[in-house]
C-alpha cells in the first residue's frame, strides 16, 4: 500500500496493527481492520515445501502462455510454459513445461 500524504510505501508497524509511511520525514499511520490483516497474510502466503518454479506454475496457470508440446507422459500436445535463470547468468535459461492435460512439469536446459 502506497502512503496517500506522500505516494510513499507504507510497511506493517512492530505489531502489525497499523501501516506506517517509510518516508522517514513523513511517518504517516493508518490503522488497519482485522479484515485487511486476513487478506494480506493470505496473499503473501508461501509454500516453503516446493521448488520457486512449482509456485509459479500452480499459482498463474491461467495466464501463463501455451505452447506445442509433446507430455513425456501422456503425450499431449499442448504445454503451458515458464523461462527461469537455473544456472549462472552465462549459461542459457530453462525451459519447464507443464501439461494441460495431465499437469505433469518437465524441463528443457
Amino acid at each position: 500500500m502506497f502512503c496517500p500524504k506522500c505516494g510513499s510505501l507504507m510497511f506493517p508497524s512492530a505489531n502489525g496493527e497499523k501501516l506506517v509511511c517509510g518516508n522517514a520525514t513523513c511517518r504517516f499511520e493508518k490503522g488497519v481492520t482485522k479484515a485487511e490483516i486476513a487478506t494480506s497474510r493470505t496473499a503473501v502466503k508461501v509454500n516453503r515445501d516446493r521448488p520457486a518454479e512449482m509456485l509459479v506454475l500452480d499459482d498463474v496457470l491461467e495466464t501463463l502462455p501455451k505452447t506445442r508440446a509433446e507430455c513425456p507422459k501422456c503425450g499431449h500436445g499442448e504445454a503451458f510454459w515458464v523461462m527461469r535463470q537455473t544456472r549462472a547468468a552465462d549459461e542459457p535459461t530453462t525451459r519447464i513445461y507443464r501439461c494441460v492435460k495431465c499437469s505433469h512439469t518437465w524441463r528443457e536446459y
